[in-house]
């Protein structure tokens, strides 16, 4: 009875010591992995054999914030790459190509045109550097919508990864709930499941609330069911102005959103479309400006568009909507389009009625070069409904929107440089917790080594002692 007892002993104890080599196994194979929880080989001893239960390292609370941090840093990197853009092709008061700074040379060329109204080369001067200051607002408009449509593509892309994963969350769930009913090792796929999560939350702000039986719910970060039992569909409505994501109909972006995303790359796009309408509509504010101060009027006559236009009929543009991108010279003083560079001097680009010069032709006449400069450099109303909306001058306006994006673009560094050390941080704290240390595992193999060796030698001593029993017996 003492050898029978023995024997099963040691053969319990191989199989058990063997169970845990392979998990030890498991671990160091999956050392380098960041989605993966170290696994646990407890042993739990029963009446008459003990067997191997697997258990897998988690921390709910380190999860949890990892999965926030994700979001967030994830939403400040989408705003910043796109500001980053504007700012690069924009420029800022200090670059020649920046709307601001062509202002400021379409101003010194246009003072310089006043001050020798008689020279005809002054004036065609003044004429480049206006067509030089429409190029670059056509550009910066361009750019910005260059950013919005670069923002929705990127949005579009998101929703449709956000269904993808959450069609595989669906089918992770169900197998952790499966082997969970079965008593079978479900370490793996709650890995997956987790890992899946940690992608999710890239893509939006997510909370997840664990149920009975394994099941696990998720919730945007602003309360929106986006998994119970079954994936909620996340669709992207190009129809609205910029694109509204919904989620199971509930918008989740955009300015009418009820229950608006707070983190992860869509709240992130939603923020830098934002943005970059608002900069476009400083933009059109600049080109209004323009506009008006250079419009042509005269007694009982109508105000028409003068050196700048956004029109081919030559009327003044109702509201400011577009007219960055649409701003030109007009052809009636572009000498590139055959026009007469001396009506800028005379007036009349709307025809002779709306001509200044008394004698018609005085090569002297300064007047109406120096109240354009006058318009040009002197204050108005500016940028309804923007976030710079003043009372200034057209170059202080381009001034101040320039530094605006530069506020925003530096603004977004620094959250974006803060929130990538806080998922840092956060990731490290949650892989010092549930992740594998190579050379834990590496002593603790040998030692289960160990352990195998002496239970496989008190095998052979047992079968060695039950031959000699035998030999005795016959």
């Amino acid at each position: 009875m003492g050898l029978q007892l023995a024997l099963n002993t040691a053969r319990s104890s191989l199989l058990a010591t063997s169970s845990q080599i392979a998990v030890s196994a498991r671990n160091i194979a999956g050392a380098n992995d960041p989605s993966y929880a170290r696994k646990i080989a407890t042993l739990v001893t029963g009446d008459v054999s003990t067997r191997v239960v697997i258990t897998r390292a988690a921390d709910a609370a380190l999860f949890a914030r990892k999965l926030a941090a994700t979001s967030d840093a994830s939403a400040a990197g989408a705003r910043l790459d796109g500001l980053k853009t504007l700012a690069r092709t924009v420029g800022d008061t200090a670059d020649g190509t920046a709307p601001a700074a062509r202002l400021g040379a379409f101003n010194a060329a246009l003072q310089a045109a006043a001050n020798q109204p008689d020279n005809a080369d002054l004036a065609r001067a003044a004429i480049e550097r206006a067509r030089d200051l429409a190029t670059g607002l056509n550009e910066a408009a361009a750019a910005v919508q260059g950013v919005k449509a670069d923002a929705e593509a990127a949005t579009a892309a998101s929703v449709d990864t956000i269904n993808d994963l959450l069609a595989r969350f669906d089918a992770a769930n169900q197998a952790v709930m499966r082997g969970m009913s079965t008593g079978g090792d479900v370490s793996d796929s709650l890995d997956a499941r987790d890992s899946i999560l940690a992608s999710l939350s890239q893509e939006l702000g997510i909370s997840t609330v664990e149920r009975a039986g394994g099941d696990v719910a998720i919730y945007t970060d602003s309360g929106v069911p986006l998994f119970e039992r079954s994936a909620r569909t996340v669709a992207f409505d190009t129809g609205s102005a910029g694109g509204t994501v919904l989620i199971d109909g509930v918008a989740v972006t955009g300015p009418n959103a009820p229950m608006p995303l707070e983190s992860g790359r869509l709240a992130g796009l939603a923020s830098l479309r934002a943005a970059a309408t608002e900069y476009g509509a400083q933009l059109d504010a600049v080109a209004q400006g323009l506009i008006a101060a250079f419009a042509e009027t005269g007694p009982g006559l109508a105000a028409r568009a003068g050196l700048f236009t956004a029109d081919a009929t030559g009327a003044l543009p109702a509201g400011a909507a577009g007219l960055a991108a649409a701003l030109r010279i007009n052809p009636a003083a572009d000498p590139q389009a055959g026009g007469d560079a001396a009506l800028l001097r005379d007036g009349g680009m709307n025809g002779a009625a709306y001509r200044q010069n008394p004698a018609g032709g005085d090569a002297a006449y300064g007047d109406r070069l120096r109240g354009l400069a006058a318009a040009l450099s002197g204050p108005r109303n500016l940028g309804a409904g923007t976030a710079i909306a003043a009372q200034a001058s057209l170059a202080d306006y381009a001034a101040t929107s320039a530094g605006w994006l530069e506020g925003q673009r530096k603004d977004a560094a620094g959250r974006s440089e803060y929130q990538t050390t806080l998922l840092a941080r956060a990731g490290e704290a949650l892989s010092n917790a549930v992740g594998v240390n190579g050379d834990d595992e590496t002593a603790l193999t040998l030692q289960l080594e160990r352990s195998y060796t002496a239970s496989a030698k008190v095998l052979a001593i047992v079968d060695q002692l039950l031959k000699t029993l035998m030999d005795a017996v016959r």
